[in-house]
């Protein structure tokens, strides 16, 4: 993507220069590398909440630009965390057993020492054996090629399946939730080999890197889920732009017509379905060592459907407006949720925003739909079309617009 590419989608620009500015703004406010004035544990929910971004710019392209309302993608964000997770349990464990058995007096055996991990990690679920899930935990970059694996061929043999199949509509939503559904459900199994209801824990905890403070810790998974927003970003932006965003605007508004011009729908639809998965995927392995935990209550289909709540509110069929509204409802998710919103007492009844949470995101959802279909980012349009110049003259040309008398004459 070159200088004609970011010249003709202005937007880009503007997203890539907040970006950059936010990060460094933010780089010099942390305790690590700044003044101190943000917590450790702020710079945390900044982290998260540009993952949630990346997750909701592929919900956009999924839905908002090709018309799938997947109601399963928060599914593939969590087996990324699952993947990531794996190995930083298991690394960590690994240290912590040998250290303990280094004042042995005979030096333990690798069968003693996979043993004693084992019953580290998998003891709360009464076991001490490794599942065959957990064959590649040893190894980091195996588990970093499982994060795009797993979700990817979930994705793209449920997608084979659905698609050529011709399912549409809002059946095809049923049949993502009730696969995200069914994955949560036998997640939540304790001989699932990823500790049933426990989850992973400890995931904060980098292998190797206990004389490392967390505030460096987490400035530097800031940076990379900055890094991996900017990437996605510019990934997104070029899968919409030419011809490609042309024909899946097209399946999303008259797919049997795009299909009559001899394009290949299933394999569009297929195709995006399979990379937003992945998307979904890189988001969950930075925000679950960011958040420590990961339980099968992530993959649970109200997930999903908040995703596509904050798409909604933010403005569908914009990239730069899925951004904006995973941002926004996840900052304000962690000021209502988290105490910080005052309780308000009306005397017979008090107001406690951490259970009204959710009753106030549905409405702002209802609302959005019913007043402002376009969303926050359509605040955006407006405002490029009262700094657009005024035209005036006969238009010389079929569509609206086309190049005016006036304008030709100057």
């Amino acid at each position: 993507m070159g200088f004609a590419a970011l010249k003709k989608n202005p937007s880009m620009v503007t997203f890539i220069a907040v970006l950059v500015v936010f990060t460094l703004a933010i780089t010099f406010l942390s305790e690590a590398y700044g003044s101190g004035a943000l917590s450790t544990s702020f710079v945390k929910t900044l982290g998260k909440t540009l993952c949630l971004a990346l997750v909701a710019i592929a919900m956009d392209l999924v839905w908002g630009y090709t018309g799938i309302l997947s109601l399963g993608h928060f599914a593939f964000f969590g087996l990324g965390g699952y993947m990531i997770g794996m190995w930083l349990m298991y690394a960590r464990t690994k240290l912590i057993v040998a250290g303990s058995m280094a004042a042995a007096e005979l030096p333990p055996t690798s069968a003693e020492i996979s043993d004693a991990i084992g019953t580290q990690i998998f003891g709360v679920v009464g076991s001490s054996d490794f599942p065959l899930v957990w064959m590649f935990a040893h190894s980091f970059w195996a588990q970093i090629a499982l994060v795009v694996l797993v979700p990817g061929v979930l994705a793209l043999v449920f997608g084979w399946l659905a698609f050529r199949s011709r399912v549409t509509g809002v059946y095809l939503s049923i049949l993502t939730q009730a696969m995200t559904l069914a994955l949560a459900l036998y997640l939540f199994q304790n001989d699932s080999g990823l500790r049933g209801n426990n989850g992973l824990s400890g995931l904060q905890n980098l292998p190797g890197a206990d004389a490392i403070s967390q505030d460096y810790i987490s400035i530097w998974f800031f940076w990379a889920s900055a890094a991996a927003l900017l990437l996605t970003y510019l990934i997104a932006a070029f899968v919409v732009s030419g011809k490609f965003g042309s024909v899946i605007r097209g399946i999303r508004d008259d797919e049997a017509r795009v299909r009559f011009l001899g394009y290949s729908v299933e394999g569009f639809k297929l195709f995006v379905f399979v990379l937003t998965a992945v998307i979904a995927a890189i988001g969950g392995a930075l925000y679950y060592p960011q958040a420590g935990i990961i339980n099968p209550a992530e993959i649970a289909p109200i997930a999903s459907i908040y995703l596509a709540v904050w798409v909604a509110i933010g403005g569908r069929g914009r990239i730069y407006g899925a951004v904006i509204g995973a941002v926004f409802v996840s900052l304000v998710s962690t000021y209502f949720t988290g105490g910080q919103a005052p309780d308000i007492n009306l005397g017979f009844y008090t107001i406690k925003w951490v259970d009204w949470w959710t009753v106030l995101l549905g409405l702002s959802f209802v609302l959005v739909t019913l007043f402002a279909p376009k969303g926050i980012g359509g605040i955006f349009d407006v405002i490029a079309n009262r700094l657009a110049p005024k035209r005036h003259g006969a238009p010389l040309g079929p569509d609206q617009g086309a190049l005016r008398e006036k304008e030709a004459n100057e």
